[in-house]
């Protein structure tokens, strides 16, 4: 498995994953290619988009981004926000445990004290995923559990 940043040419099996997850009732965000484009690839609050593939299949990804005043998830301004995606065909097979390891490091380099992850209340594998990875659960708000992880800044 190869861990490297998502770029442009990733978006149709990116998007292609995002719908079968939407298919099958994990995920209600958009899963369009100009959503991916426009929020996973190009946005300008991107810090890092770590994205894992095997013989040129895209296996997952996870973003950060920068939360500024006013962001969409109201997470405290200077943290970092996480979406973690995996494709279904290779869940609970280590892809997000690799892409969290890339993520961190990126986090680390950005110098962000802490990282937030919400997720719905009703999504039990991404609340394990985001347990086993060391977050903690900080509020609620309808309908999504929010999540923090404090990066020791220096840390491998």
């Amino acid at each position: 498995m190869l861990i490297r940043q998502a770029s442009l040419a990733d978006i149709p099996q990116m998007s292609a994953f995002l719908q079968r997850l939407q298919a099958l009732g994990k995920r209600t965000r958009p899963a369009d290619p100009d959503f991916v484009r426009d929020t996973y690839i190009t946005s300008a609050d991107k810090l890092s988009c770590a994205l894992a593939e095997k013989d040129g299949i895209v296996l997952g990804f996870q973003v950060l981004i920068y939360a500024k005043p006013g962001n969409t998830y109201d997470v405290t301004p200077g943290w970092g926000i996480i979406g973690t995606h995996v494709n279904p065909d290779v869940a609970r097979q280590g892809v997000g445990k690799a892409l969290f390891a890339a993520t961190r490091v990126a986090a680390q380099t950005y110098e962000l004290e802490k990282l937030d992850a919400t997720i719905g209340e009703e999504n039990a594998e991404g609340l394990g995923y985001y347990a086993a990875m060391g977050f903690e659960t900080y509020r609620r708000k309808p309908g999504v559990i929010c999540k923090c992880f404090e990066l020791t800044t220096g840390a491998a």
